[in-house]
């Protein structure tokens, strides 16, 4: 048979094209039949129907042709029956889309079955029995059943023929459905005691080439006469039923009188004609005439019926009637959502209106009840767009983000406008996968670190951790120390980042007196392509520790001098003595010093100021007191654990120089004055008898020698002032020395016995007693003393004793 191809073709938006192809084919067609070239009716090359691995979708379980992607084009997959498929319902048709991916399109195809004459009409029955009063007038009529034909158009039911004709002939009436009713004519009186048995054959012939047909075989019952058959109240009865109604419903109710009395005025009720379909949905009852439902009726199968009903009486005369019932929709059927392509993975990266699925709904109910309406939930970035009638595409409404959210689940709801409405939805998951779009970020804008000078190289000094937002490769952070220099010298050598976890460590060991703190760049960058970076400044402090123990300035300890300090007799409780002045490179509380005053000739004289280390008294002195003394300060620090310095303090008691002489002068000479004297003793000892006269004239010389040496110091005039470090101010608001002490010193013109000369000792006001002098007293002055500036607001001159050692002479 001749096949038919009508093509119609439309470009839609949303960037997936939608053609479609309309072919047209006689049922029955042997598998793998040719329906038509698929490709070339659509304009695709193979190699796209091969790309796009085009396929077909159907919403129907039975699939009924299939596609050669290879050849391009469609061929029947199984047998088709189109009185199996749509009954008798014109056109036939299959309807279905053919999928492609990448880009995904889809086209919609519809292939017209047409019909073939491979059914015969058939009667309900093989034969149906009348029961005919013999008094039946010319032209009483006679319904008879009409027979079914499967085929629609030319190959329906035609026409019918009658045989024998002698009494009967046929009267076929057009109904509004387009079929026939058949009412067998009575042409010629009858006569029971001529025939009481008629024997006909009803032919019925379709409009098919070759032609077929059906017969059945009428038997008639001449009876005796009965002239009045039963007339209904009403041709047509019309009444509605709701899809859903129960069984055993009654839809309507016929009537039917007959004018005869007795068994041939009894009316019997029978359904005559009813297609195949309405069998098993009415019954009706024979003796009162309601008709039933027996099924469950669905409006989307059928929509209407309609029933012929023949009323007879025990006479054998029947009347007849027709019975139409509409079928009213109810809203029952849910949209059903079929989805023909989805994408389970999109990029973070792709741009608005980019197709991830589409979906075909459909409703199974008419009008209000399948007008159908899609939604997604909220605050997602998707929409939904209907491409065509009952096809939607879902597309990326705005950009993505797969740090806000790495996977979305779409939930896809359709409802229909029926009352109430109802609904079915689907829950499309969809993964966002990764782009590198975000660079590391510090958990700090900077950081600030502590180390504890003296530490071992390569201790871990802190850690710094940065946050890459995206994922996997591209969220892998590496951290990098920026080049860069510290007073010259490369960061490099001053600490090291570990590459893969951010821990700085101190690659040497730190001094806090040489560098106080030094601050770098690291740079934290992903693993992305290409790799996104940002840095953050590191601040490393060094913190001191207690490295470095105090250093006493003043006094100054000379290796062969002496020190001493004059405190006159006269001296009242708080008299300042001196001030020990010490300084500690350390720093906070590793530089706080405090004076304590270890040992000391006599304790209860002297005291030390804890905190500015001034050497004071703590009571009146008197004659009791010794000229010498001699104090021990130690000066500590507040580190943990502390560090210490000791310095000695000679201290001369004394009112006048020469007592503060004779008694440093013995002090100084007391091991050589020992030592001479052993001599003696012993040379005494072994020469005593000879030398008796001898050993006192020395001693009376001796002692001569003295009393001269006595008052040649009296009769001096050198100065004796203590020493005062420059700058120095009393802190506790008694200031600093007020007074200046002269003192005379006698000596002889003699110069083979003493001599007095000026000495300088650094740059330090001290009184030094010199063992190894020559026994010559000279005056120092600072040359860059405060205290000589005009401005001080205490202009105090100090002045210092040198008191040289007197030593005998050969002569």
């Amino acid at each position: 048979m001749g096949r038919q191809v009508l093509l119609f073709i439309s470009v839609l938006s949303l960037g997936s094209a939608l053609g479609q192809v309309s072919y047209s084919i006689p049922e029955e067609m042997a598998k793998g039949s040719l329906v038509g070239n698929i490709a070339q009716d659509l304009g695709l090359e193979l190699k796209r129907l091969r790309s796009g691995k085009a396929r077909i979708f159907t919403r129907d379980s039975a699939e009924y042709i299939e596609l050669n992607r290879e050849r391009g084009v469609l061929l029947i997959k199984e047998r088709i029956d189109r009185e199996a498929l749509c009954g008798q319902t014109t056109p036939c048709a299959l309807h279905f889309q053919i999928i492609l991916e990448n880009p995904m399109e889809f086209y919609s195809i519809t292939i017209e079955i047409t019909d073939i004459n491979d059914n015969p009409p058939a009667f309900g029955t093989s034969n149906v029995q009348f029961k005919i009063s013999e008094s039946a007038v010319i032209g009483a009529t006679f319904i008879l059943d009409r027979a079914i034909d499967s085929d629609v158009g030319e190959n329906s039911l035609k026409t019918y023929v009658l045989k024998p004709t002698d009494n009967f002939s046929l009267k076929m009436n057009n109904q509004a459905d387009g079929s026939k009713n058949v009412e067998m004519v009575l042409e010629k009186p009858l006569d029971r005691e001529k025939n009481e048995l008629l024997s006909l054959v009803l032919t019925a012939v379709d409009g098919g080439d070759p032609q077929m047909s059906g017969t059945m075989q009428i038997l008639i019952t001449v009876l005796d006469a009965n002239d009045n058959a039963p007339v209904f109240t009403q041709p047509v009865y019309k009444a509605s039923v709701k899809e859903n109604a129960a069984v055993g419903t009654v839809v309507l109710t016929v009537t039917a009188t007959d004018a005869d009395h007795g068994s041939n005025g009894r009316i019997t009720y029978s359904i005559s004609i009813m297609l195949d379909y309405a069998l098993e949905m009415f019954e009706i009852n024979k003796e009162s005439g309601e008709v039933r439902l027996i099924g469950n009726i669905d409006y989307e199968k059928a929509r209407h019926f309609q029933i012929n009903i023949r009323a007879s009486d025990d006479g054998g005369l029947t009347g007849s009637c027709k019975a139409i019932i509409d079928v009213l929709d109810v809203n029952d059927n849910k949209p059903d959502i079929h989805i023909m392509s989805k994408s389970n993975v999109i990029s973070e990266d792709a741009k608005p209106n980019t197709v991830v699925t589409m979906i075909n709904i459909d409703d199974a109910d008419s009008g209000e009840n399948g007008k159908v309406q899609c939604t997604i939930n909220d605050n997602i970035p998707f929409v939904m767009k209907s491409s065509s009638n009952n096809f939607y595409s879902l597309v990326t409404d705005s950009d993505l983000d797969r740090e806000r959210e790495s996977e979305y689940n779409i939930s896809v709801t359709c409802s229909d406008e029926g009352v109430p409405s109802l609904s079915s939805s689907v829950t499309l998951t969809l993964q966002i996968s990764d782009v590198n779009d975000n660079a590391p970020v510090f958990e700090r804008s900077s950081y600030d670190a502590y180390i504890v000078e003296n530490n071992t190289p390569g201790l871990s000094v802190f850690t710094v951790k940065a946050r890459d937002a995206d994922w996997n490769q591209n969220a892998r952070v590496s951290y990098i120390l920026e080049d860069s220099s510290v007073n010259g010298v490369p960061v490099s050598s001053y600490v090291s980042v570990s590459a893969d976890s951010g821990v700085i460590h101190a690659v040497r060991s730190f001094d806090y007196e040489q560098i106080k703190d030094f601050q770098f760049r690291v740079k934290a960058q992903d693993g992305g392509s290409p790799p996104l970076s940002s840095n953050v400044t590191v601040k490393i402090m060094i913190q001191d520790q207690n490295d470095n123990a105090p250093q006493v300035l003043y006094p100054v300890q000379t290796g062969g001098s002496l020190v001493a300090e004059m405190v006159p007799r006269s001296a009242d409780v708080g008299y300042l003595v001196t001030k020990v002045v010490a300084v500690d490179v350390d720093s906070g509380q590793n530089a706080w010093l405090s004076y304590k005053l270890q040992k000391a000739t006599d304790r209860a004289l002297f005291e030390v100021g804890l905190q500015n280390g001034e050497i004071r008294t703590i009571r009146q002195v008197t004659d009791k007191d010794a000229v010498k003394q001699r104090l021990t300060v130690v000066v500590e620090d507040n580190g943990q654990p502390s560090r210490s310095a000791t310095v000695n303090v000679n201290v001369a008691v004394a009112d006048s120089f020469p007592e503060v002489l004779s008694e440093f002068t013995d002090f100084t000479h007391d091991k050589e004055y020992n030592d001479n004297l052993t001599f003696y003793l012993v040379l005494a000892l072994a020469v005593v008898s000879f030398l008796f006269i001898t050993c006192l004239v020395v001693i009376i010389s001796v002692k001569i020698y003295r009393w001269r040496q006595s008052r040649i110091l009296y009769h001096s005039n050198l100065p004796v002032i203590p020493y005062y470090p420059p700058r120095y101010s009393d802190t506790l608001g008694t200031g600093t020395l007020q007074h200046v002490y002269n003192y005379e010193v006698c000596r002889t013109t003699d110069s083979r016995k003493s001599d007095c000369k000026f000495g300088t000792v650094g740059s330090q006001n001290v009184l030094i007693m010199d063992p190894s002098s020559t026994g010559t007293m000279q005056r120092i002055q600072s040359e860059k003393s405060i205290l000589d500036e005009p401005d001080s607001p205490i202009e105090v001159r100090p002045r210092w004793l040198s008191v040289p050692s007197l030593k005998k002479s050969n002569d």
